[in-house]
């Protein structure tokens, strides 16, 4: 009898008709920036959940803040509320605000949220106000993620001192 390679072929077409391939299965996706999955024939796969794009994120998450400027937040399209934080350069706010800054809840409140759609909407908030920011690429996101370990070292230490 021949069920266990019949039970794999379904796997693998049921795997691919919700848009993973099977060795997605075992990880559950694929790493940001890798290439796109394949089903089980080599072709490219739908994508289980796109990324949502910046203005996408800033209206479901941020806007709730920044449109109105609650607590001090810098207003999207403001350019001299976020003039100082535009110097400061995109992979040191995109950090800060990922971590937690100011009244700035981590990920902006949405632990859901993934790094690449939280800094496309701190991008597109910073092109809003004039800077020439672009949406992350991965030498952008190992940036931030650079800047993010030092700001949680820094707030480390300032929680030591007292």
């Amino acid at each position: 009898m021949k069920t266990l390679p019949l039970a794999a072929a379904l796997l693998a077409v049921t795997l691919a008709a919700c848009g993973q391939a099977p060795d997605q299965a075992a990880s559950g996706q694929s790493e940001p920036g890798s290439p796109a999955p394949s089903d089980a024939t080599g072709q490219p796969a739908t994508p289980v959940a796109a990324l949502k794009n910046g203005e996408q994120v800033y209206h479901e998450v941020c806007a709730a803040c920044h449109a109105a400027g609650v607590a001090n937040a810098p207003k999207a399209g403001d350019t001299e509320s976020w003039a100082k934080l535009i110097e400061e350069g995109q992979p040191v706010v995109t950090a800060h605000g990922w971590v937690g800054v100011r009244a700035m809840p981590a990920k902006g409140g949405r632990a859901d949220l993934s790094l690449e759609e939280f800094a496309r909407a701190v991008a597109w908030m910073g092109r809003s106000a004039g800077a020439d920011w672009q949406d992350p690429d991965a030498a952008m996101l190992a940036e931030i993620r650079e800047e993010e370990a030092k700001r949680i070292e820094a707030l480390k230490a300032k929680a030591a001192k007292g």
